[in-house]
Order: C-alpha cells, then sequence, then structure tokens
C-alpha cells in the first residue's frame, strides 16, 4: 500500500488562529467567618488604642494646647478688665463653661494653671475647672476647683504632696489671692471648722486612689488669708448643677455622639474586612489603618466623657 502524502498548504492559505487561553478571574470573594472576627478586634484594638491616647499622651498635648491658649486669652481679658467675677457676664448671661477666669500657681507642686468655668467631663479636659455653684477665687464664702488626677495631663495629680501651712496664690479679675493650706483629706477624714462670716476658703478636688481608677475624691481645704472680696449674687445655688458637674460626675450627653461614632467606626471596619478579600492584606491595612485611628481617636473622646470628671 502507497502512503501519499497529503497536499502543502499554500502560503497564501488563510491560517486558523488559535486564540490565547484564557487569564484566570480571580474571584472576588465576600469576608469569611476569620476576617469578620478581625473585623472586630479591629474595632476593638481600634477604641482601646483611642482610649489609652485620648487620656494619656494626646490628651496630655491637647492639655497643652489648651493651657496657652487659656493663657493667652485670660491675660487679654485681665489687661481689658473683662474677666468674670460672678456667674453672670457684664450683660447678665451666664458665663459660658470653658471661660477663663483665674491662674492657679502652686509653686511647691510646680503647678501653674488656668482655670476655667465648669466641671464637666469636657471642659476638664482642658484644665482645672470652678464649680459654678460656689464663689469664685478670692471671694467670702467656700470655692471649689476641680482637677483630673491622670487623664488629659493629670494637672492636680499631685495634691496629695501638700502639706499644712504651705501657701499658694489664684489670680482673678479682682486680684491676686493667696491661701494657705489646712490638710489633705479623703472620705472619713475629720472636716475643716465651719467658715467664719466673711471670711474665704478654698478647696481644691481631684480622684483619690490608682491612676485612672480613682475609688474616692481627695480634698484640699486652704484658708484665704489675703484680704478677701465681695462675692457676687449667684443664681446657680446649691443642688441647682446637674449631675454631670459634681464630683466623680459622668456626662449623659455623650451617649447620643457615641452611638453615631461608633456606627461609622463599624462600617469602616466591614469595609476593611471586604477590602482584604479585593485588593489584599497590605493594601487594605494602608487604606484601613488611618481610617479607625481617627475613628477610634472620636469614639474614645465620646467614652472620656462616660467616665467620672476627676479621672
Amino acid at each position: 500500500m502507497t502512503l501519499t502524502r497529503p497536499p502543502a498548504v499554500p502560503a497564501w492559505f488563510p491560517q486558523a488562529v488559535v486564540p490565547p487561553p484564557p487569564a484566570p478571574v480571580r474571584a472576588r470573594l465576600r469576608p469569611d467567618g476569620p476576617q469578620l472576627v478581625g473585623a472586630a478586634l479591629s474595632i476593638a484594638a481600634a477604641m482601646l488604642l483611642g482610649l489609652l491616647l485620648d487620656l494619656g499622651p494626646l490628651g496630655g498635648l491637647r492639655h497643652l494646647r489648651d493651657h496657652e491658649t487659656g493663657y493667652a486669652q485670660l491675660r487679654e481679658s485681665l489687661a481689658k478688665g473683662t474677666t468674670p467675677i460672678g456667674q453672670r457676664t457684664s450683660g447678665g448671661a451666664l458665663v459660658d463653661p470653658g471661660t477663663p477666669i483665674a491662674l492657679l500657681t502652686i509653686p511647691q507642686l510646680g503647678l501653674r494653671e488656668v482655670v476655667r468655668e465648669g466641671t464637666s467631663g469636657d471642659v476638664l479636659e482642658s484644665g482645672p475647672g470652678h464649680r459654678r455653684d460656689s464663689p469664685y477665687p478670692g471671694q467670702a464664702g467656700t470655692s471649689i476647683l476641680f482637677g483630673r488626677q491622670a487623664g488629659f495631663g493629670g494637672p492636680f495629680g499631685t495634691l496629695g504632696n501638700l502639706r499644712p501651712s504651705e501657701t499658694f496664690t489664684v489670680t482673678t479679675g479682682q486680684g491676686t489671692h493667696t491661701y494657705r493650706v489646712l490638710d489633705v483629706r479623703r472620705a472619713g477624714d475629720p472636716v475643716p471648722a465651719a467658715l467664719p462670716n466673711g471670711a474665704g476658703r478654698l478647696v481644691l478636688a481631684t480622684g483619690d486612689g490608682p491612676r485612672y481608677a480613682p475609688s474616692g475624691v481627695l480634698l484640699v481645704d486652704a484658708d484665704q488669708v489675703s484680704a478677701v472680696k465681695d462675692a457676687n449674687a449667684r443664681p446657680l445655688g446649691a443642688g441647682s448643677l446637674p449631675p454631670g458637674e459634681l464630683a466623680m460626675g459622668t456626662d449623659s450627653g455623650a451617649w447620643i455622639p457615641l452611638v453615631l461614632w461608633g456606627e461609622a467606626l463599624l462600617l469602616a471596619a466591614l469595609a476593611l474586612a471586604s477590602a482584604w478579600s479585593r485588593w489584599g492584606r497590605p493594601q487594605a491595612w494602608i487604606v484601613g489603618v488611618p481610617v479607625l485611628s481617627a475613628l477610634g481617636l472620636a469614639v474614645a473622646d465620646e467614652v472620656a466623657r462616660l467616665l467620672p470628671n476627676l479621672v
């Protein structure tokens, strides 16, 4: 049997074109169980880190910034003679919470702080605050100042180191007033004798106990030894302040913004989990970490308002 070769295909005959195999398509996955767990851990980590930074180093930097701006505002108002010396302004309205009203100087502790009107948690984030239902420092009666023990710079964290007979000053719109320390007291310690009519006293209050977890209130009583000024009328009397402005009070108004910022943090964490599946881990973290950090700080700021105001 004779085999014959197939006829050669002429060069001009069109050749069949074989398409290349299609490139593999990467499946677009939805977040699975481990990635959802990672999202939950991301939320918890962002909140915890934000709270630690907010109460710690970032809060300390914020306190320094607020001290500088408050000191500049106080110097200007003292120079113009417009520093508040009572609960009402010259126009008859109540002094806005957060307004700088005095400068507290305690050389023994290296403390020099701007005192602001009000004792709510957000006011005390900037520094010591004056309890609004008490007379102003330098006036007849018992004036009360609150300050944080550890958070946001902890300006009153060393009050327990004061000793009887030591003196310090408070400068207000009525001049510079000198006080002599009676003693440092805690819950159960004897209360100082009643203040005579026309005399002045200052009580400094902060948290007592472990840092960031105080179990009570530490008080420093000091009697005024300089000339006492007359106190202006006080429309806010005892019992007129909201609970958030009392010692160890919390700001219930922080719940609504906390929920809103928390929802934003949750959505961002879920988006990060989805991006992890689509883009890969490095790309997702490059985009997600700054967003989660910013939202974590926002949530932490509201959580801090729910903590006792003397922390």
